[in-house]
């Protein structure tokens, strides 16, 4: 497999399948590419468009993402020894993260329309001024995370694991809403 090392790559379209290592990745469309088992160790992306990207068995060890669109990619197909990664000013709309372990994740003002986070293990996680319109929380791990900036989440208490997370008092209707009540 070929290293790369220590490299900037700026306005790409297809990557060479590969272990890349302190890369940074700017202004690149990777669209629907498949990336399946490739590794990327301690790489940045930044203003990339990475949607519908295929990842299985893809190594992403302390990987950033910042200003990326990330749509639809299936995370829990990536190869999970040392998956470790982060997330800010991103669109990552219909991911799944389906089973994975993420604890101490931290995402920063990101889209996560539909994301599915069932199953998933999030302690300790940090969302900070994320949407989460229509994501999927079930059977999810989020004890000690904190979604206390974060909106339009619907988690239901006795599906997930919720102990000492932390939520703001406007956001607290989206633990209740399966309830059907009203609230003044």
């Amino acid at each position: 497999m070929t290293s790369i090392d220590n490299q900037l790559f700026e306005k790409l379209e297809a990557l060479t399948q590969g272990e890349y290592n302190n890369c940074t990745f700017k202004h690149s469309a990777f669209g629907e590419q498949d990336f399946s088992n490739f590794t990327f160790i301690e790489c940045a992306f930044e203003h990339c468009d990475l949607s519908s990207v295929v990842v299985k068995n893809t190594s992403f060890k302390d990987v950033s993402f910042k200003h990326c669109k990330l749509l639809g990619i299936n995370f829990s197909e990536a190869n999970p020894f040392l998956l470790n990664f982060r997330f800010a000013y991103c669109m990552l709309s219909y991911a799944s993260f389906y089973q994975l372990k993420l604890p101490k994740i931290e995402i920063n003002n990101c889209l996560l329309e539909e994301a599915d986070f069932a199953e998933t293990d999030l302690t300790a996680a940090n969302f900070i001024n994320c949407d989460f319109r229509g994501a999927l929380f079930d059977q999810t791990n989020l004890e000690k995370a904190d979604l206390s900036s974060s909106t339009n989440y619907f988690i239901d208490p006795e599906a997930n694991r919720i102990r000492k997370a932390k939520f703001s008092q406007k956001g607290v209707m989206g633990l209740l809403a399966k309830y059907d009540i009203i609230i003044k």
